[in-house]
């Protein structure tokens, strides 16, 4: 039996984008036969596009898909290709992998289930195809087998390798076709994914690869997608190669090229040994082997291979890496593929605004590891300031532009903050005073209510309209340097509306509204102290230091009243823990408070507790029109607030009245029985 090389190709989608997707695609494919693959797995619906949307039951769509995938098949000359998109058949429409072996096509294999839970809509607009089946589809007038294919690959009688697939979410259940793929003695897996990133979920995916390769028998080769393809979900270009248990190799994460590829060399013969030492019984399932005439080159020789973890995975502050280098990639190709020419950030010295202006910066570190400075420019070539700079700094000093807008109640604290930490990071900073368009539209609504605006009277709508005088002056300045404006407003303030619209959520995108304001915190300690590790050193951002020391303020009222965000709230550590209950693990208000009853025993009182657990659901069920306005988010973890991808909510409810009625009087009970109980309290 032959010793061959397979590989996983990783590229950067878009939607939609014909002609640069075809471009990538052809790439790859390129790439891969200069390095002298026999088989060659490219990524879930890489022809299209995994975020199409409803677009996918446009006809056009289907036209468009079938015209690149023709235009990929003569440039497959010496080599088998796999390539994802989407498929009709007899009025259904299906995800699908086609194989193209030594340029013709030779089948359609069919994604089994589809993943619609949380981000994934799947169901919405395909089939899952039915185990066991095969048609017939027409192509040009040429029909192709389609759906549960085992492809056999070989020249004359020579013995043959049986190569079959698991589409992303075909792995991940617990039926898997994986295990008939065993049944039908498959020597090579290919998995095309299309799976969206969250923190640590990397590690799941090597095991699915991992144990795959080891319960089978065979190899398995394992391809996601990569950056930010359709505006909100971010994928990390994970590529793995495995075999009878053992990982062969592993691609960069986080990459900002536009493609490129994991190659190892497997001996099906020692697959096949595993097999047979297993004894298992053999299947009695009809077995659906399509042919395929081709003749690999065998490779003579099995070289030493084991795949090595990236640096930053081997350290202690995993999650603290995987948030950077996700969002920062998001960042970037949001930038590109909107072809904007910057970011602008209002930045009030607060931890919020500030780690947006953070991420920009980090955003240059990791494209220049990536792809270096001359393949950012490269890639950002349309913004013509850009042309004579040759370092991260000058790329900054660009791309980043800061503004301070202050009143008579934000501290000298604070600006000097921001601009420390606008100097830190070498961006652009400005300083404006918008007291005199605040005076003047409180002016205004005074002589047509006829009474003056008083704190004791009218807090939130005093607040509110300094937050809303920003954001004019703010979108200004982006308009005028063609910028993405940056919304600063987090994931504990969504969950509980602390946010003004058309204030602190103004913006093009909010890319940290999916993290907890807790966490961030931390974060931002972590990148003054520690910092994110870029070619082989560790990028710290010094002007952090002044940031990190504040305590949040929305600084909307007069100084004297010392305004902390904790204070008007809760504070942000049990926020997070309320919202997680509640929101993630669906609890009830009774079941959190308990939760956090004795999660928090002995730091704060039963009496604040309960107060704050019925201040969370009041809020919670208040603000979902909030929720439901906020700019475009990154989705980061697998329990986020955002309505458009993961967590849905009425913007009219009940507002958990009854829940929270038999919260506080199962609290009473307690309490006296209690107190009936000489139980101290």
């Amino acid at each position: 039996m032959p010793v061959i090389k397979i590989a996983s190709g990783v590229v950067n989608q878009t939607p939609m984008a014909w002609d640069t997707n075809e471009k990538h695609l052809l790439n790859a494919i390129g790439l891969a036969k200069k390095e002298n693959v026999g088989l060659f797995c490219l990524p879930e619906l890489s022809v299209s596009g995994y975020g199409c949307e409803d677009y996918f039951f446009s006809p056009d769509l289907l036209q468009r898909s079938k015209e690149v995938l023709l235009n990929l098949v003569p440039h497959t000359e010496g080599i088998i290709v796999s390539v994802g998109l989407p498929v009709s058949y007899q009025n259904r429409l299906y995800n699908a992998a086609c194989l193209i072996a030594d340029r013709r096509i030779v089948g359609f294999y069919c994604k089994q289930f589809l993943a619609n839970n949380g981000i994934h809509y799947e169901a919405r607009w395909f089939h899952a195809w039915p185990k066991g089946l095969v048609g017939s589809i027409e192509i040009d007038g040429i029909q192709f087998p389609i759906g549960d294919i085992v492809f056999e690959i070989g020249a004359g009688s020579t013995d043959k390798i049986r190569v079959a697939f698991e589409i992303c979410e075909d792995a991940w259940v617990a039926d898997r076709p994986g295990k008939r793929h065993y049944d039908r003695a498959v020597d090579i897996i290919l998995n095309p994914s299309a799976s969206h990133f969250a923190f640590g979920k990397y590690r799941t995916r090597e095991q699915l690869v991992l144990e795959g390769s080891r319960a089978f028998g065979c190899s398995y080769v394992y391809t996601n997608l990569l950056g930010n393809e359709a505006g909100q979900a971010v994928y990390d270009g994970d590529a793995m190669i495995a075999s009878n248990g053992k990982m062969l190799a592993s691609g960069p994460r986080f990459s900002y090229a536009d493609y490129f590829i994991v190659s190892a060399i497997v001996d099906t013969d020692r697959t096949r040994l595993s097999q047979v030492q297993n004894k298992k019984e053999a299947s009695k399932e009809a077995d659906w082997r399509v042919p395929v005439y081709f003749s690999f080159n065998e490779t003579k020789s099995m070289p030493v291979q084991n795949a090595e973890t990236e640096a930053f995975e081997r350290g202690n502050f995993v999650k603290e890496e995987e948030f950077a280098r996700a969002v920062c990639l998001a960042l970037f190709d949001y930038l590109r593929k909107s072809r904007s020419n910057g970011f602008t950030v209002s930045l009030s010295g607060g931890a919020d605004s500030s780690a947006c202006a953070a991420l920009v910066s980090l955003m240059l570190y990791l494209g220049d590891e990536s792809i270096g400075i001359s393949g950012l420019k490269e890639k950002l070539s349309y913004i013509a300031k850009i042309k004579g700079l040759n370092d991260v700094a000058g790329l900054t000093k660009v791309l980043l532009e800061t503004i301070y807008q202050g009143t008579r109640n934000s501290s000298d604290t604070t600006l000097s903050s921001a601009r420390s930490l606008a100097e830190s990071v070498n961006a652009t900073f400005y300083q404006i005073n918008i007291d005199e368009m605040v005076e003047g539209y409180k002016a205004l609504i005074e002589s047509q209510i006829g009474r003056n605006l008083s704190w004791e009277t009218d807090d939130i709508p005093l607040q509110n309209i300094q937050a809303r005088v920003r954001a004019p002056g703010v979108w200004l300045l982006t308009n005028l340097s063609g910028n993405l404006l940056l919304a600063t407003s987090n994931r504990s303030e969504v969950a509980v509306g602390y946010a003004t619209m058309d204030g602190d959520t103004a913006g093009s995108i909010s890319p940290i509204a999916g993290i907890d304001k807790f966490w961030l915190r931390g974060w931002l300690i972590w990148l003054e102290k520690v910092g994110c590790e870029v070619k082989g050193r560790h990028i710290q951002i010094a002007g952090l230091k002044e940031v990190n020391a504040l305590q949040p303020t929305a600084e909307l009222r007069p100084l004297e009243k010392v305004q902390t965000d904790e204070a008007d709230l809760m504070p942000y550590e049990l926020l997070n823990e309320l919202e997680n209950y509640a929101i993630r693990d669906k609890m009830s208000p009774l079941q959190c408070f308990r939760q956090v009853e004795d999660q928090f025993a002995g730091r704060w009182s039963k009496e604040q507790l309960l107060h704050w657990t019925e201040r969370f659901f009041r809020l919670w069920s208040r603000n979902q029109w909030k929720r439901e306005r906020y700019a475009p988010s990154f989705h980061l973890d697998d329990h986020n607030l955002n309505p458009r991808s993961w967590c849905r909510f009425p913007i009219l409810s009940g507002g958990f009245e009854r829940e929270l009625a038999l919260l506080r009087a199962d609290f009473d009970k307690d309490k006296s029985s209690r107190r009936k109980g000489k139980i101290g309290f």
